[in-house]
Parts: structure tokens; C-alpha cells; sequence
């Protein structure tokens, strides 16, 4: 019996979207009909899920690329909104992350808030490992890739944990932002934030005091 899966490919770069759809197409199972639409824009990307909505037949997977223009209204600004969003009119859809980060703290967020049945950073991706992806995601969700799988290992073996305001502090440290302007991008006091990053270097068991050790250390054990 054929299975018709639906599938909506979201990327701005026609060449990669275009690399992703020969790539399923030549890999499918027998029993498989694939039908794609794509979309390389944000404004695209909503259309084409709140038409099928609409229709009352939602997409079976997303393939959500992170970076990608706003939206015309503002509204959306990443490929992060519209995975959030899809979660939220075709909660029985699977979504696929694909993107060029690969920062700790990026990858932390996208896990926390998605909980993406597939996530690939690109770096990492081959024609065997898209299509590795796509039949376990079906099948037996998720499927993460290589550096996904090791940054997450990474983190769960330390025995540090920390909270979303804390990883913030530091993947903003280490992005080179000075700590008196910390309060720019965090909804907290100076003197809140001050006593945060005191924090942070006695569970790092930093003995200088230095923000340098203090982003050696949190690196070290994944938190970067």
C-alpha cells in the first residue's frame, strides 16, 4: 500500500532545497510518494501551512531552515518562529532543523523549544545522512546529527546545571559583550547580573575571577 507523505522544505537558498528534494526523491522507500512544496521565505513558509490547514490536510514533516529572512510583518524573524508556530496549527507534524550553528547555547534553545524530531547541522549533513534522517524521523523520531548528539552528551555528563538566564550570561560573554552592558540584552539589574556571574564562577571553581577562565571552564564542559 503507498503511503503519501507531505512534505514542506523551507530555505532560502534554492540550490540547497533543490539538493534536499533530489536527494529524498532518489531515496525514498517503494512504498513512498513524496509530495513538496517549497517555500524560501518566511512570508512562503506561512502561506503554505495555513493553506494546507486550511484543506484540512496538514504537512506530514517540515524541514525548517534557522536562518532566513523576517517576515514582512515582523513577525516572524527566523526559521525558529516558524517551526514554533507550525508546532502550534499542525502539532501532529514533524519538524526537521537543519542549520549552519552550531553553538552550545543555540543548540540548547532549539532542543528546549522545538523538541525538533530531527535536527542536522549542515556542516555535518551527506546525501546518506539527509536520507538516514528523513526514514528514522518517520519512523522512529528523532534523529540527530553528530555535533547535535555530542554537544547534548557533553552537557548531560556535567554535573553543573544551570538556568536559561545563566547559559545567557555566558554565550553572551563569550560572543564579546562587556558585562556592563549585559543588562541591554537581560531583563535584570546590574547588581543582579553581578551577582549571577559571582555565581557562576564559584560552580566553575574559578580562582582568578576572570571571565576569560570563567568561559575556558564553561567550554570545556559544553556550556559554549
Amino acid at each position: 500500500m503507498q503511503q503519501t507523505i507531505r512534505i514542506l522544505m523551507t530555505d532560502d537558498h534554492p540550490m540547497i532545497i533543490e539538493g534536499y528534494q533530489n536527494t529524498l526523491i532518489a531515496t525514498k522507500k517503494e512504498d513512498q510518494d513524496l509530495i513538496i512544496d517549497i517555500a524560501n521565505s518566511c512570508d512562503e513558509s506561512i502561506k503554505y501551512m495555513e493553506n494546507a490547514v486550511s484543506l484540512n490536510n496538514p504537512y506530514d514533516i517540515l524541514f525548517m531552515d534557522i536562518s532566513l529572512p523576517p517576515s514582512s510583518d515582523g513577525k516572524y524573524t527566523s526559521g525558529e518562529d516558524l517551526a514554533k508556530y507550525a508546532r502550534n496549527i499542525m502539532p501532529k507534524a514533524k519538524i526537521v532543523i537543519l542549520t549552519m550553528f552550531n553553538e552550545t547555547y543555540r543548540i540548547h534553545n532549539i532542543v528546549k523549544a522545538i523538541d525538533p524530531e530531527g535536527f542536522l547541522i549542515k556542516s555535518d549533513l551527506t546525501s546518506k545522512e539527509l536520507a538516514s534522517a528523513f526514514q528514522a524521523v518517520m519512523s522512529n523520531p528523532p534523529f540527530y546529527s553528530g555535533t547535535v548528539n555530542k554537544i547534548i552528551r557533553k552537557t548531560i555528563s556535567t554535573d553543573i546545571v544551570l538556568d536559561e538566564i545563566n547559559r545567557k550570561i555566558i554565550y553572551l560573554l563569550s560572543q564579546g559583550v562587556k558585562t556592563k552592558s549585559l543588562s541591554d540584552h537581560i531583563d535584570l539589574s546590574m547588581s543582579a547580573i553581578e551577582k549571577r556571574k559571582k555565581y557562576l564562577k564559584e560552580v566553575f571553581e574559578i580562582e582568578d575571577g576572570s571571565d576569560e577562565t570563567l568561559l575556558f571552564e564553561a567550554r570545556n564542559k559544553g556550556f559554549i
